[in-house]
């Protein structure tokens, strides 16, 4: 079984480093790919001194859009998609998410990170978390699905494909891993800005009474990883 990791990456080049420390030399995975997403920075840079195929998108597209491009460039059987701004993410916690799935004890792998909104962490579940294990071959006849949807509307399309299909979800926790709010990166109205547009994507690709439906189905799909 081969592993791509697929980190897209905007404007990312003071974080992404500490993500590919984790996974560049993993043993569980095979190739690393970072899609970038038209960053001003030095984001490719980065990627290419850290060993890493990077993929550089002709303009910012959004986070969906940039998956859906690195998708279709990798063969690979599963697909451990992971964001680009994470914090504290060491390889243990990569061998965590990534051995549910491997194992045949799951079909997918959710985190769960530390810093989670706490309604999450009540809950159990991360509904739209960026950190996934997949297989490619699930995604595959969505790839022109994925490119037609909002920019950042992957986690609940990906959702609504694992609750069809009724796979099993690996719910795995990260108490260590945290991932920069918005406010942090951007400054606060910016980031709020952005958290909200966030959410509008979402809620264009699903309702609210969809997403409330999503978080009961995986919970009761799910275990603990």
């Amino acid at each position: 079984m081969t592993v791509t990791c697929l980190i897209p990456a905007y404007n990312e080049a003071a974080r992404l480093g500490a993500v590919l420390r984790a996974v560049r030399t993993h043993p569980l995975v095979n190739e690393v790919l970072v899609v970038d997403d038209g960053s001003s920075d030095d984001t490719t840079e980065i990627a290419r001194a850290f060993g890493a195929a990077v993929l550089v998108t002709p303009k910012n597209g959004g986070k969906t859009k940039a998956l859906a491009f690195g998708l279709a460039a990798t063969r690979s059987d599963y697909i451990l998609f992971l964001d680009a701004d994470l914090l504290g993410l060491t390889a243990a916690d990569v061998t965590a998410l990534l051995q549910p799935v491997l194992q045949g004890r799951a079909d997918t792998a959710i985190s769960l990170r530390g810093n989670a909104p706490q309604v999450w962490r009540v809950i159990g579940l991360d509904y739209i978390s960026g950190e996934r294990v997949i297989a490619r071959a699930l995604l595959e006849p969505h790839l022109a699905a994925l490119q037609a949807l909002p920019r950042f509307g992957f986690e609940v399309f990906l959702n609504r494909l694992l609750i069809a299909q009724k796979l099993r979800v690996a719910i795995v926790a990260w108490p260590k891993v945290a991932s920069p709010s918005k406010a942090h990166k951007r400054g606060f109205w910016a980031g709020l800005r952005a958290d909200m547009a966030m959410m509008a994507d979402i809620f264009h690709t699903i309702s609210p009474f969809a997403a409330v439906a999503q978080i009961w189905a995986l919970r009761l799909q799910g275990r603990q990883g």
